[in-house]
């Protein structure tokens, strides 16, 4: 009955199931037992949400799923550390490279992609087996021009030709690594039947894959080879998006440099007799130290890592962070150094995403909308960040009555000895357990929130309020900042200082806009596309991405440019000489007036 359950749910969600072409081998029961597990794990996001809120009664895929963030990363460390990534011919044989791999040991996993090349990432049963296939690999010949001698798990594999052109890679073996374009998201989400499909299926076209995830670990684990030359207790691991259950096809990689266990944070208990200590070298500052440590790690990532292009060293800014391109993932990197409030953060965001599959469903929703009238953007500026509005979107389901997730200062509330978190004097304690938060029975659908979120900071009050996930109500605003969203754990500090009033004030149009769209009869409706061989209009969420269904901010804001226009004309009008007024010979001996310029 289990397996058979499965394969329905396998149905269900075909687009999911299809988006993994992972090998490796094993017997059919190992298959299905495989198929199952990728299941669980992915509960919440499922195409029907009913089907998804009645697996949440089984104690069992609560088990599977709902592992601490930590637990997870330890796990996907671990298959990181037994994992190769190679750079192949376009034309490999796969039976061929299969068969050369399983000379050194089992596989367990393995993938190919395309980035600047084709490439494969393969994950052994055991670490032995990545030592026998590196004692194979050769060094490239010195007589041609000079190397740099660092070995790293990134392979170029050479004589696999193949021999068979029906089992040459094809564009259908490949896993994508960047999201779809929106043009065809919304011929996807218009050929759907309700809007809680359409939300499902975003949401799965959006988010990272199983294979995208394997990639992003393999990729920290390549730069932790570097820096363990360094510092071989350090372990170099992603936090953010690639793990935070939010995270977006194509993002970047942010990856942080963890030396807690070689700071002297945690200290060994003393002793009686003689004592022992490391003889370090001093330094002015924390800050000081981290800038000095990333100054050695992007020198060696620049002289030594392949495929690393583009490094560069950001040591001034307020987060000092190393930057650079990982060509053969495709990724673009930043690595910090013992960030740990950015940890708690990821985690919380992480407890979050898990606790209601609705709340990654209006994530993404509301995050693609956000990106398509550019509220949001991928280049720094005064644009609403994703964290920031991630945030609004858990206050908005702390707002509920009654409340889809609990306030951050419940999860205090609920944690244990075990969570107890101060970092830099501020509180970070909250519950990581996911058995010990009891939700509210809220039955909302997730079109309804859909709706609300836009009603509801459509008329928000963010002159003179703020949001707060830890108390999840709005409280007077500590400056005059025109978005204050409260730092969980930072609590001095707004997260979305950099946004102006042009900005706010678009977002709440947009939200505006939105909202009307939403209340119109048939916005709910499938239009075209069942009889007649028509093409799907877009419709529902199909159609809140669509730019030219929200025109009143941009017509706005050029209308207000031509008012300021027609000021600046009128007044210089006003400046040049009347007709029967006498000019003088030294204005009609100058340069071109103001006036003439700016025509």
């Amino acid at each position: 009955m289990r397996i058979a359950s499965s394969f329905q749910r396998a149905m269900a969600s075909s687009i999911a199931g299809c988006k993994l072409h992972m090998r490796g081998k094993g017997s059919l029961a190992t298959c299905l037992q495989k198929i199952e597990s990728y299941l669980h794990r992915r509960v919440g996001t499922g195409v029907v949400f009913a089907q998804a809120r009645a697996l949440q009664n089984d104690e069992t895929d609560k088990a599977t799923l709902r592992k601490s963030l930590f637990a997870v990363q330890v796990e996907r460390q671990e298959q990181a550390k037994r994992s190769v990534l190679f750079n192949l011919k376009s034309r490999i044989n796969e039976k061929t490279f299969l068969k050369h791999l399983l000379q050194h040991g089992n596989v367990n996993k393995y993938f190919f992609y395309e980035s600047y090349g084709i490439y494969a990432v393969v994950e052994f049963a055991d670490r032995k087996s990545v030592a026998s296939l590196l004692e194979e690999a050769a060094v490239p010949d010195m007589s041609t021009k000079p190397i740099m001698p660092f070995k790293s798990r990134l392979l170029l594999l050479k004589n696999l030709s193949a021999a068979n052109v029906s089992m040459r890679l094809s564009n259908q073996q490949l896993q994508p690594q960047t999201s779809v374009h929106i043009k065809e998201l919304v011929q996807r989400l218009s050929g759907l039947e309700n809007i809680d499909q359409q939300m499902t299926s975003l949401t799965e076209a959006y988010e990272l894959t199983e294979a995208s995830i394997r990639l992003r670990f393999l990729t920290c684990s390549l730069v932790q080879d570097v820096a363990a030359a360094f510092f071989p207790e350090c372990t170099i691991q992603p936090f953010g998006s690639t793990v935070n259950g939010f995270g977006k096809l194509g993002c970047d990689l942010d990856m942080i440099l963890d030396l807690d266990n070689i700071s002297g944070r945690e200290k060994n208990m003393l002793k009686p007799g003689l004592f022992l200590e490391y003889n370090m070298k001093s330094a002015t500052s924390e800050r000081t130290v981290t800038q000095q440590i990333l100054s050695v790690i992007t020198e060696c990532v620049d002289q030594f890592m392949p495929g690393c292009i583009g490094v560069q060293k950001i040591l001034n800014a307020r987060c000092p962070l190393l930057r650079f391109s990982h060509q053969p993932s495709g990724f673009q990197c930043d690595l910090t150094v013992s960030n740990r409030v950015a940890i708690k953060s990821t985690e919380l965001l992480y407890l979050y995403s898990g606790l209601d599959p609705r709340v990654r469903l209006l994530v993404f929703t509301v995050r693609c909308w956000a990106r398509t009238h550019g509220i949001t953007s991928s280049i720094p500026g005064a644009w609403i960040t994703n964290f920031a509005l991630t945030l609004m979107v858990l206050f908005f389901l702390q707002r509920r009555k009654p409340a889809i997730i609990p306030t951050l200062d419940h999860l205090k509330d609920l944690a244990g000895p075990s969570d107890h978190s101060v970092i830099d004097g501020n509180d970070c304690t909250f519950v990581t357990d996911f058995s010990k938060i009891q939700l509210q029975s809220n039955t909302e659908t997730i079109e309804h929130l859909l709706r609300d979120f836009f009603d509801f900071y459509s008329s928000f009050a963010f002159c003179k309020m703020s949001v707060n996930i830890r108390k999840g109500a709005e409280q007077n605003k500590h400056d005059s900042s025109p978005l204050y969203i409260q730092n969980p754990f930072e609590t001095k500090l707004n997260v979305s200082k950099n946004v102006n009033v042009a900005q706010m004030d678009r977002f709440v149009a947009l939200c505006q806009e939105s909202s009307q769209m939403i209340q119109q009869n048939g916005f709910n409706t499938p239009k075209g596309g069942r009889h007649g061989g028509q093409e799907p209009q877009p419709w529902g969420v199909a159609a809140l991405l669509l730019p030219s269904k929200v025109v009143g901010v941009t017509s706005r804001k050029k209308r207000r440019r031509e008012v300021t226009n027609e000021r600046i004309k009128s007044l210089l009008e006003s400046l040049k000489p009347k007709e029967d007024e006498p000019q003088s010979t030294t204005n009609s001996d100058a340069s071109p007036s103001p006036s003439d310029t700016i025509k």
